[in-house]
């Protein structure tokens, strides 16, 4: 199937759930950000000219106050917490974690409630209490002790879930980190779409990562912004919308 073909089966596909009265609603996440650069400034232009809420997974201990002045004027960003420092504490025999039990867990959680605070403080308004793991990965007793430090919900990748805070989960990575460590085919990643459209009632959560985008990233994220806005079947919606807990409270 071409990429045509699969952006009008997507169509279709949001057209029958237009019909249904369950619109799809779609959020938008971007890992590593850490200072100003093109790539980030490309993405919120784009965003910007689409009206696409993101969300923005900002490192504490890399990131500093360039990164909030290019953001305070942005309505559409959310900021969210992204570890710590994205360091790898697992021996190489395991996949890349930083929220492990390879440190004790007070030293894990006091790293989180810094830069919670840290993130809280520079972004002001646009912080939302939301924990995005490095590499989509933290142990359970970690997701445990989240809320005792002010984190109201967690974000990873696929079907995870926990019981011990709200979880809004990314569902499509545009990037081939297994393969070509580019963007994957735009074809495939339609195609992706339409299955998630036809087989979930759920928000599908959208993964990007600004700092290595190429061109297929940015044809695609264009197409696909292009083919949804507009479109009676979807919506791009909030973090803060998505997860009521995020939403400041009187």
């Amino acid at each position: 199937m071409s990429n045509l073909d699969t952006m009008k089966r997507l169509q279709h596909v949001l057209t029958e759930r237009a019909n249904a009265g369950f619109p799809v609603q779609f959020w938008l996440r971007d890992d590593d950000a850490i200072e100003p650069t093109k790539s980030l400034d490309r993405l919120l232009d784009l965003t910007e000219r689409f009206a696409v809420p993101i969300t923005l997974a900002v490192i504490p201990a890399r990131a500093g106050d360039a990164l909030a002045e290019r953001l305070a004027s942005r309505s559409e960003v959310a900021v969210a917490v992204h570890g710590w420092s994205h360091t790898n504490h697992a021996p190489t025999n395991e996949k890349k974690q930083e929220l492990g039990m390879h440190r004790p867990i007070v030293e894990v959680v006091a790293e989180l409630e810094r830069g919670y605070n840290e993130l809280a403080q520079r972004h002001a308004e646009q912080f939302v209490p939301l924990l995005v793991p490095p590499w989509n990965r933290i142990d359970a007793a970690i997701v445990e002790a989240l809320p005792s430090v002010g984190y109201k919900a967690l974000s990873t990748f696929g079907a995870q879930s926990s019981d011990a805070i709200s979880m809004m989960n990314t569902h499509i990575d545009v990037i081939d980190w297994k393969g070509t460590r580019g963007g994957r085919s735009i074809n495939d990643l339609f195609s992706e779409m339409v299955t998630l459209v036809e087989s979930t009632r759920t928000p599908i959560g959208i993964l990007t990562h600004h700092l290595v985008h190429d061109d297929p990233v940015w044809l695609f994220l264009e197409k696909l912004f292009a083919s949804t806005t507009m479109h009676a079947g979807a919506s791009w919606v909030s973090i803060n919308t998505l997860v009521p807990a995020l939403s400041p409270h009187p």
